[in-house]
């Protein structure tokens, strides 16, 4: 029988100590560490990659550069950079019930030509059945079991020998090498590793579902973030029905791209143009609301921004921000105040991103300081406007990237006026665009061109 240690982990980034220890000296956290009991012989299931491997000169190293599988879903190909990568492991996290698994099971039933394993550790199979069944036709080749100690999972990879490995969720999968409970730091770490030896090692994607903590980041240790090859984020409002898919980390692709998705009855349905979701159509012209036109990626989205500004009743002012960072809106009221000379340190600033979208576009500047002049003077702005550049500490409008797709998208969409930065237009013929271009180079010369 293998005999046990006890030894001590830092369930935010996995530092090992052989003593509790108040301070974790690695990533500096206070309280963070938990006792786990760990077998000291380990029957895990190693790869044995290094066996046959030797230097090579690098000049010598071939790839395929379509080694890609498409998802059937050009959301998801976009954020994951064209496809599945063959070996590659990723990691899909969001807050219980935004639609994680549902994601993943509408790719599952969508690949008729590829042999997938969907292992859940949360539903049993009858559940997944369900779903299935609400969302599509279920192809063929889609295998289900519900399992959670990897070994047994390993076995039935050498039974069904799939295509496509599906892991909902990492949290709770077991190594029968460690003693400690699912959803530990070591178990979440081994099983991870795991995977990741039979990824590389038959070249098969596979996919994880993770958990989050109450602050948002993935739950487990951030080691586990290292090990794989992307991290994507599914995000949203529960109040809305729009999903967000954003790609922290990606080795085989850009992380500025999003996928933007909207839950329905029949699961989630790919928005294919989200400025028409993200404009309100409103006949009446109200103060406070100005369009963004934002760039993700190279896909350029035009968001309304609505601000309310009004007299203070209690005696501090709120500052409040929805889908925006409320420490740049407070940033942004300074430059106002500051530049301008609006008095608005005794007002209560109101903030919301139509649609529930959360962007950090820093061309969303122009547009947040104009809704909240608008609001403030009570002077409502053509909706046939939009506004992209970001705002200096002296009040100076600076570019932006990507400012032709920008204009060719609000051209497209029908605005009339689009306010940008001087400084970007120099290099553009303005005459190829059937819009008012309006160059700004200061904040007061928005306001002037706005509200004079």
């Amino acid at each position: 029988m293998a005999k046990a240690k006890t030894y001590y982990f830092c369930r935010n980034c996995g530092y090992q100590s052989a003593s509790w220890l108040g301070r974790c000296p690695e990533c500096g956290k206070f309280g963070t560490f938990d006792e786990e009991v760990v077998k000291a012989e380990s029957t895990r299931r190693t790869s044995d990659l290094g066996a046959s491997t030797h230097p090579k000169r690098l000049e010598e190293v071939t790839y395929d550069t379509t080694a890609r599988t498409s998802t059937h879903s050009t959301e998801l190909d976009r954020v994951l950079g064209g496809g599945l990568v063959s070996g590659s492991l990723l990691l899909l996290g969001g807050e219980p019930g935004i639609g994680k698994s549902t994601l993943l099971l509408q790719m599952a039933l969508s690949l008729h030509d590829k042999r997938v394993l969907y292992v859940s550790g949360e539903e049993s199979e009858q559940q997944i059945k369900m779903r299935a069944d609400r969302l599509g036709k279920v192809p063929n080749e889609l295998y289900v079991v519900s399992e959670t100690v990897t070994q047994r999972i390993f076995e039935h990879i050498d039974t069904v020998k799939p295509d496509l490995l599906i892991v909902d969720s990492i949290q709770t999968v077991t190594t029968e090498s460690i003693d400690s409970p699912a959803g530990s730091v070591s178990q979440i770490r081994q099983c991870t590793t795991e995977f990741q030896h039979y990824a590389k090692q038959h070249a098969v994607p596979v996919l994880l579902v993770g958990h989050i903590t109450k602050d948002g980041t993935l739950a487990g240790p951030k080691v586990m973030e290292h090990i794989v090859d992307a991290v994507l984020q599914f995000e949203g409002d529960r109040n809305y029905g729009f999903r967000i898919l954003r790609a922290i980390k990606n080795r085989f692709g850009s992380t500025a791209e999003i996928g933007i998705f909207e839950m329905q009855e029949g699961g989630l349905h790919e928005v294919v143009n989200p400025s028409e979701y993200l404009l309100s159509q409103r006949d009446e012209s109200l103060s406070g609301a100005a369009v963004a036109a934002t760039l993700e990626g190279v896909r350029p989205m035009f968001v309304e921004v609505q601000s309310l500004v009004s007299s203070a009743v209690y005696g501090t002012p709120q500052r409040n921000a929805g889908g925006f960072d409320t420490r740049r809106m407070n940033m942004l009221l300074a430059v106002l105040e500051k530049r301008c000379g609006f008095k608005l340190g005794a007002k209560d600033v109101f903030l919301n991103l139509a649609g529930g979208m959360r962007i950090g576009d820093p061309a969303m500047d122009l547009a947040v300081a104009c809704a909240i002049l608008s609001s403030n003077v009570d002077i409502s702005i053509s909706p046939r406007y939009c506004f992209a550049g970001e705002l200096g500490l002296g009040g100076e409008v600076r570019p932006v990237r990507g400012v032709e797709q920008r204009i060719a998208e609000a051209s497209r969409l029908g605005f009339e006026r689009f306010f940008v930065s001087k400084y970007a237009i120099r290099a553009i013929d303005r005459k190829r665009y059937p819009i008012d271009i309006v160059p700004v180079g200061v904040i007061e010369e928005a306001f002037r061109a706005l509200f004079a």
